[in-house]
């Protein structure tokens, strides 16, 4: 898998991940609430995902969390900035 692709996964997986620890939501809860198990929401979050995460599956994820599809998948220029830098590093 390209880099970019990897750093995306990275991008969405820390946002799902702030916005539900913003919840206060356990990944078991949240798993719930999107018919998911807990192991996806934890590979999600960590960006290991290898195939992608379909759209459908990053809705219900959305829906869960109570926010934009949006909010998961556009990145401000700052973002992409330190998300960059951290990723060259782990990379």
């Amino acid at each position: 898998m390209d880099v970019k692709k990897i750093m995306i996964f990275r991008q969405i997986g820390a946002k799902i991940a702030y916005y539900r620890t913003l919840r206060q939501m356990t990944q078991a809860e949240l798993a719930k609430r999107a018919n998911l198990s807990k192991g996806s929401i934890g590979r999600i979050e960590r960006g290991k995902y290898n195939k992608g995460v379909p759209i459908s599956t990053l809705l219900d994820i959305a829906e869960s969390l109570r926010i934009d599809l949006s909010s998961l998948v556009t990145f401000s220029e700052e973002e992409k900035k330190v998300w960059w830098e951290i990723d060259k590093h782990m990379l």
